[in-house]
């Protein structure tokens, strides 16, 4: 199977309001189980054939949800992330940004040990072409095959994977996992996971300034992983304390930089790409 959701994946959206019903449905038509809404006080009515209820355990008992994505509002999300932890939804994909890193940080902790595996916040989800699609990636641009890819940015996300697709690359996984200081899985998570899938022949590692996720996630290449990697860190150009679209991203003091990073990562075997173009082209020779 690919990794985290395939075709067996059924989906249950918290927050069933404009944004969860357009993402949702486009993910639906794209070949997704989308079985159900939840929106509080909504409960027994439905959106386009999609059975909306009240509260997640009530979805997951009624349809056999086994994900959920998310699109409650911020200062409502750590709660309903919560839920869906204590629903038993085996992944959640919290798509929503601009959550107090003290919210997450009481999910973080309640999360500890739990089997649930969480995706985000502030990212874009993930998809595993022709099979499932949670969040907001546009399946228009990606296509089935056997490259995996992690990233901290979701533009990046769609470049990078659009750029392999127009070259006739296909993606196995491609995973959006967010830019914010406290989130779920990282680079380490998906890697590894990328080298014990099957289904994969290389992996693609997306960063950017700020933190040493990168420079972690370079170390576990070295010591585990066994497959391929490329690489692209964004912000080369970034100036020192200044944040550069995600919260996670900011340069402090000689720490977090563009060129450390990519230094980390050539240091184990890495190539990185320059442009997200040189990451296709990088990528295409490694697998020719």
């Amino acid at each position: 199977m690919a990794v985290f959701i395939d075709e067996s994946t059924r989906v249950v959206v918290q927050g069933f309001g404009e944004q969860g019903r357009f993402h949702s449905l486009r993910n639906r038509a794209s070949g997704t189980q989308v079985v159900a809404g939840m929106t509080p006080g909504k409960g027994g009515t439905e959106v386009e054939g999609i059975p909306v209820f009240d509260t997640v355990l009530e979805a997951v008992a009624e349809t056999g949800a086994n994900t959920s994505v998310i699109y409650v509002p911020a200062r409502f999300a750590a709660d309903a992330i919560l839920e869906a932890v204590d629903a038993g939804i085996d992944l959640v994909v919290a798509i929503t940004e601009g959550i107090p890193v003290a919210d997450m940080a009481r999910v973080a902790s309640y999360m500890a040990g739990k089997p649930t595996v969480l995706i985000g916040p502030n990212c874009p989800g993930l998809i595993s072409p022709g099979r499932s699609n949670v969040g907001i990636i546009p399946h228009e641009i990606a296509s089935p095959g056997r490259v995996a890819l992690v990233s901290r940015s979701g533009t990046l996300t769609y470049q990078i994977v659009n750029e392999l697709t127009q070259r006739g690359i296909g993606q196995s996984t491609c995973i959006g996992m967010g830019g914010d200081p406290v989130h779920g899985i990282g680079f380490i998570d998906a890697l590894e996971r990328f080298e014990a899938d099957p289904e994969t022949d290389l992996a693609i590692a997306i960063g950017e300034i700020g933190g040493d996720d990168e420079e972690r996630a370079a170390a576990f290449i070295g010591e585990h992983m066994t497959k391929p990697v490329v690489a692209y860190v964004a912000g080369f150009t970034a100036p020192v304390g200044k944040r550069m679209g995600h919260a996670g991203a900011i340069i402090t003091g000689s720490s977090g930089t563009a060129q450390a990073k990519a230094e980390a990562f050539e240091a184990v075997g890495v190539k990185v790409g320059r442009t997200p173009t040189e990451v296709a082209e990088l990528v295409e020779a490694a697998l020719a």
